[in-house]
Parts: C-alpha cells; structure tokens; sequence
C-alpha cells in the first residue's frame, strides 16, 4: 500500500506588516513617552479640574444642547425633507430655499444675528398677517434668551443638513418598494412613515449620527453667546488661573468622551437596522473578545469510561 506523505502547514509571514507594526508602536510609545512626562502639562492641574462641579455643570449644558438640537432638527428636518420630495411646487420650492440659506450661513453668524434679534423686532407676535388681530405677543428680549437662542440657532442650521441626509435616504430606497406600497392601497402618511423612511434608515443612520457628533463639537460655537457650556467654561477658568493646556485638555478628554458614547449608539442602532439586510448578525466586539478569551482557557480532558461487560 502507498503511504500518505504527511503535509506540514507552515504558517504564511509577512515581514513588512511586521515591521509597520513594530514601527506604529515605537511612535506610540515615543507619544504617550512625551505626554506623560513632560512636566508641562500639568496633569495634577488637569485631575484637579476635570469633575468639578463648575465643568460638570459646562458639560451637562453641552449635552442639553446637543439633545435638544439633534431632536428638533430631526423633527424639521423630515418635514423638509419630505417638502423637498413633494410634488408641490410651491412646497418643494420653499424647502430648497430653506436648506440652500441655512446651509449658506455659517453657524455663528446665525447666533449672532438671533440674538440681536430685538435690534430689528421690539415683540414677537403670532396673527393674521396684514390685519390688526393679533393670537400671542410677547417682547422680543424676553422670548430670546441665550439658551433657546443657542438652541434655535442649532435646530436652524441642523435641520438644513438633516433634511438633504432623509431626502438621500429616501431616494436610495428602490423604487419597487414605493410601487408596492401604492399597491396595497395605503395613504401616502402611512406608506412613507411604515414603509419607505424604516427602509431608508438604514443608510440614513451613518450619516446622520456623524452629523450629531458634529454638532456636540459644534456647541462650543455658542462661547460668542457667552452661554456657561463646556468650552465657554473652561476659557473663563484658564483665562482667571492662566493653566491654559491642561484646562484644555480637560475639554479634549470631555468631548472624545461625547465622541465615543455616540459612536457606540451609532453602532448599535446600525446592528439594530441591519437586522432585516443580513442573515446572520455578526458578533459584537464584546461577543468577539469573550469568545477569544473563552478559546485561551484550558479545556478540562473528556473522561473515557470502560465499557460495561
């Protein structure tokens, strides 16, 4: 008989992934080697300040800020869009006239203008236009203060960007999707909020969390409104102590922390979306580091029992 020639597998190298590694780790440790032990710094200064209650309190009216930003510009940014797509004319004009301005000005010119607000219109008022009767009046000044100026300004500008991201996602649902849902005889409300816009999230979702975490980085614009958020917070403190890095830093660790949170939600409502688009749903990175910690423990040997006679 002819005896198999036993194969021995040997295990591919690449020498140069192996160096790019070894090189990208020694520039990690020369940077991490620099920032931890250069006494300028002042990492005592940024322990001292990073959970006072002054900062806690900055980074409590960013995030009120972004919250309330992102809601209301969904919410405006879905009637735009959905305006934008209509077969009015009239409708559809008026949303492009809406997105091409705010998408024009730049976000700090819009809080700047809102609030001086007052300069132009002494009250606010709610009525029939070019008739004396009059719904809601109120002064100006006293309806715009800095908050819901910093949030109106937010809502405006977002929503400009929010409604071109839906009306992407929208046109990105095949076409065959709105056919049948003409077919089954359903109102157009309900064929595009149970049909076509849980379809379009799925490429609206990347996008759109990419525009809220803009957005958190964007409030530190309304500083100009000398509103107390996070990044307004911190100049006040370094400008009185003068410990301008570390106070600094302390900001940049706060907003890669915002970054982050919102980068795992953004995960998760992906893999909650995608549900319907894939088979399988592919392991979380905790699914995945469990099972590879679960490989490295040792196996307890099977136990042979005779065989009973």
């Amino acid at each position: 008989m002819k005896k198999h020639t036993v194969l021995r597998v040997v295990p591919a190298r690449y020498p140069l992934r192996l160096i790019g590694a070894l090189f990208s780790l020694f520039i990690l440790a020369a940077v991490i080697q620099s920032i931890a032990l250069n006494p300028r710094w002042e990492w005592a200064v940024f322990a001292k300040w990073f959970f006072d209650p002054v900062i806690l309190s900055g980074l409590a009216q960013t995030l009120l800020l972004t919250l309330l930003g992102t809601l209301f510009s969904i919410i405006l940014g879905t009637f735009l869009a959905l305006a934008r797509l209509s077969r009015s004319y009239l409708l559809s004009s008026l949303s492009w006239l809406y997105i091409w301005l705010f998408r024009s000005l730049p976000l700090i010119l819009v809080l700047i203008i809102l609030y001086n607000f007052s300069y132009l219109y002494d009250t606010v008022s709610l009525g029939i236009p070019f008739t004396s009767i009059e719904f809601f009046s109120h002064s100006t000044i006293d309806v715009l203060s800095q908050f819901s100026v910093a949030v109106l300004g937010l809502t405006l500008v977002q929503a400009a960007y929010t409604a071109e991201i839906i009306r992407g996602g929208i046109l990105g649902v095949d076409a065959g999707q709105f056919e049948a849902a003409a077919a089954l005889g359903l109102p157009s409300q309900r064929r595009t909020f149970r049909i076509i816009l849980p379809q379009a999230l799925r490429s609206i979702i990347p996008t759109g969390f990419n525009e809220i975490i803009s957005l958190a980085k964007g409030t530190s614009i309304v500083y100009v409104l000398a509103l107390p958020e996070l990044f307004y917070t911190i100049q006040v403190i370094y400008n009185r102590t003068q410990q301008v890095i570390p106070l600094l830093m302390v900001a940049t660790v706060w907003y890669l922390f915002i970054t982050t949170v919102l980068s795992v939600m953004q995960y998760y409502v992906e893999r909650y979306f995608s549900r319907g688009a894939v088979r399988e749903m592919p392991p979380t990175p905790l699914q995945r580091l469990s099972r590879r910690f679960a490989r490295t423990q040792p196996q307890p040997a099977a136990s042979i029992n005779p065989p009973i006679a």
